[in-house]
């Protein structure tokens, strides 16, 4: 089983890197650097993707400067309705960046938006917002990457105790500067690790780009890729220019490692160390109310405007009662053959790569832990090589590897089902990592001892123990896999379309009612799965630092 296991991963991770970059240097008649010199002659390329690094690194300071502090109020003060803010931070990672966008842009559109024709009617004399823009762009991006840093931060400030910070201050410090110079140093890689993640999820980024930037004539990396797909295609030039994104995330990866290295992070206390929480005084619920500032225009002003959207026969006619209709729910889930299908697709595209990714994941986190062959550190290598690999890219690969002969998977579901259990496999390896590691290997040996099998072992003892941690992954990467439009965008055929692209397609219709009903299907169905997730593996389970 793990040389089968091992002969797959090799062949849907190594052989599509190999194919792009066999791609980016052979043309017709061997070796040749014709397609670099395309991906990257013309100074407009080199832009978006300048374009592209810009947004990415201002949006992860953004959203480490808000991400961080919010952590920071929940876990270690005594501001009010921490809980509360905790499960906004939650809908904020539910809500997909593409969805969003399209929210934003019913709310701040130029012309018909809802916050500048208000701004407009108390006598305001030119629009106060533009979301197509480059402002715009990195505003949503910031807005709905919160979630990472303030994941990665409140995971290391749960597991830091306060001593060092009492000990401070005693020594006279305030607790400011002992929160500046004792506890943000001490989860410096925390932040660090989630700023890396939130860039290069920036700059991979396609659904916000397509929206807001398409329109606005604002070209980035993952929109100019997108170009290189339209007649005639340029699969090889395509090849070469997402070589540099690889790139991009390997030196970010190595300059994480390189500012980490030869420092410790590990307080030294007693048992456990005790946490005490900030008393805030007069700022606990000034605190609150700029956390539900973040929670009003990530969720609550989206999510009232998409219900707005999704329940009227005209989204600019507003809020009145013969506006009301049921027309465009009836029309996708009984007339529209598109959407209906790609409400069943994205269901089951992704049950399916979330069951595979997981019990993938588990056999090898097992044979690892368990040392049942050599060889498994060359399994974990490849679970973790995705991490490294941005999504568009890796949809890029799967293309030029398997639609063409012999494999010719191209618009099957068999392609966006493997394309989104690799993309999944890292997070999955790490939360089965982390559940194998806590399980006693002391039962096992007295089934084995017995005469029981591996797969015994499997069966009866390691998967009904490991079930709680199983089931939570099995969520988080089914939630992730329903969002996933960078992936899609690239493999979906006319009959594997997947919700994510039935909404960038009435997007550019322009039918924003019937656009908005699909989003609001997809956020009740994310709720229950989230419901479901909470009831099962644990309040916590969205929150396990991936």
């Amino acid at each position: 089983m793990l040389v089968a296991l091992a002969a797959a991963l090799i062949v849907l991770v190594g052989l599509p890197l190999f194919k792009l970059l066999g791609l980016s240097v052979r043309g017709p008649d061997g070796f040749t650097f014709d397609p670099i010199v395309h991906a990257f002659g013309e100074i407009r390329h080199l832009e978006a993707l300048g374009r592209s690094l810009f947004i990415g690194v201002a949006v992860a300071i953004i959203s480490t400067c808000v991400g961080v502090p919010m952590a920071w109020l929940v876990s270690r003060t005594n501001m009010p309705g921490g809980n509360f803010v905790t499960l906004i931070v939650v809908a904020i990672f539910v809500m997909p960046p593409y969805l969003g966008a399209v929210a934003w842009m019913l709310l701040a559109g130029p012309n018909a938006g809802w916050i500048n024709r208000f701004w407009v009617f108390l006598g305001g004399e030119e629009r106060l917002l533009n979301i197509y823009s480059m402002e715009g762009m990195i505003f949503l991006i910031a807005l709905y990457s919160i979630p990472f840093n303030f994941i990665f931060a409140k995971s290391a400030l749960d597991v830091v105790p306060t001593e060092l910070e009492d000990a401070a201050s005693i020594l006279g410090a305030s607790r400011f500067v002992a929160t500046v110079k004792i506890t943000l140093p001490m989860i410096w890689p925390a932040i660090l690790g989630g700023a890396i993640i939130v860039l290069l999820e920036s700059i991979t980024l396609f659904g916000t780009p397509a929206l807001l930037g398409i329109p606005a004539g604002i070209t980035v990396a993952t929109t100019q890729l997108w170009q290189f797909f339209e007649f005639p295609p340029r699969l090889d030039a395509a090849a070469a220019y997402s070589l540099s994104l690889i790139g991009v995330t390997i030196l970010l990866l190595w300059l994480q490692r390189r500012f980490l290295r030869r420092k410790g992070f590990t307080a030294m206390t007693g048992k456990g160390g005790e946490r005490r929480r900030v008393d805030l005084g007069r700022w606990r619920w000034p605190s609150f109310a700029l956390c539900m500032a973040v929670g009003a225009l990530a969720v609550f002003l989206p999510l009232i405007v998409l219900l707005q959207a999704a329940f009227a026969k005209a989204w600019s006619r507003g809020f009145q009662l013969s506006n009301f209709t049921f027309q465009n729910f009836d029309y996708l889930l009984f007339k529209n053959s598109s959407a209906l299908g790609s409400i069943w697709n994205t269901v089951w595209f992704s049950g399916v790569a979330a069951t595979a990714a997981v019990l993938g994941a588990l056999i090898v986190a097992y044979a690892q832990a368990r040392r049942l062959m050599p060889g498994t550190a060359f399994l974990q290598f490849l679970c973790m090589v995705p991490i490294a690999i941005p999504g568009i890219v890796l949809a890029v690969a799967f293309y030029a590897t398997f639609a063409p002969p012999p494999f010719s998977l191209y618009g099957t579901a068999a392609m966006l089902i493997l394309a989104f259990t690799i993309r999944s496999l890292p997070v999955a390896f790490i939360n089965a990592a982390a559940t194998v590691k806590s399980l006693n290997p002391e039962m096992e040996d007295a089934v084995r001892i017995l005469g029981g099998s591996r797969a015994v072992v499997m069966r009866k003892i390691v998967m009904p123990l490991a079930k709680g941690g199983l089931i939570g992954s099995w969520l988080l990467v089914f939630i992730a896999a329903t969002r996933e439009l960078s992936t899609a965008i690239f493999l979906t055929g006319p009959k594997t379309k997947v919700m994510s692209i039935v909404m960038l397609d009435l997007s550019e219709e322009g039918n924003f009612e019937v656009l908005s009903a699909l989003g609001v299907l997809l956020l009740a169905a994310a709720a229950i799965v989230v419901w479901i997730g909470q009831r099962v593996a644990g309040r916590d389970f969205m929150l396990r630092r991936p």
